[in-house]
């Protein structure tokens, strides 16, 4: 009898270890997507700090829901290219980089993932905000919070 009771409290204890692995383990994936779409946010902000013509900073500018659109020039290695050429080229392939699940070789790092660049001048400075969004569904109902699948990051700086 004894022995049926340490089975029992071992299985019960054996149970909830597997549980709190498998939650450790999603609340892990959910914040390596963060990294990853904090690292796209400061990416996409780098490329604009390494294109300082203010007339190009607009081509910086897209929304969420735009899909990645090939300027039709390849500024890579030297490849004569004008400031928004670059400010283009530099857009579609962040937005390529943001999305996983779009069927493109190589895949994106965010499921979902969808990104927008906000561009206000102020003054002789530019704000910029920079979100990134992407479906964080399997770790947000392991949470319990499947009312909100999609996560975000937004980044906000003064060029």
């Amino acid at each position: 009898m004894e022995v049926l009771v340490s089975l029992v409290i071992l299985s019960i204890g054996l149970l909830g270890i597997g549980k709190l692995m498998l939650f450790s383990s999603r609340a892990n994936d959910s914040a390596y997507l963060r990294s990853q779409a904090t690292d796209l946010a400061y990416q996409m902000l780098d490329y604009m700090r390494a294109n300082t013509d203010p007339t190009a900073q607009p081509s910086y500018a897209t929304l969420l829901a735009n899909p990645p659109v090939n300027p039709g020039v390849v500024c890579i290695g030297g490849a004569p290219c004008s400031n928004t050429q670059v400010a283009l080229f530099d857009v579609y392939q962040w937005k390529l980089r943001l999305n996983a699940t779009s069927g493109l070789v190589p895949p994106g790092a965010l499921p979902n993932g969808q990104g927008q660049v906000d561009i206000t001048p102020i003054g002789s400075q530019t704000q910029v905000t920079i979100t990134v969004q992407w479906d964080d569904t399997v770790a947000q109902s392991t949470f319990g919070n499947a009312a909100a699948p999609t996560e975000s990051i937004v980044l906000e700086t003064i060029l």
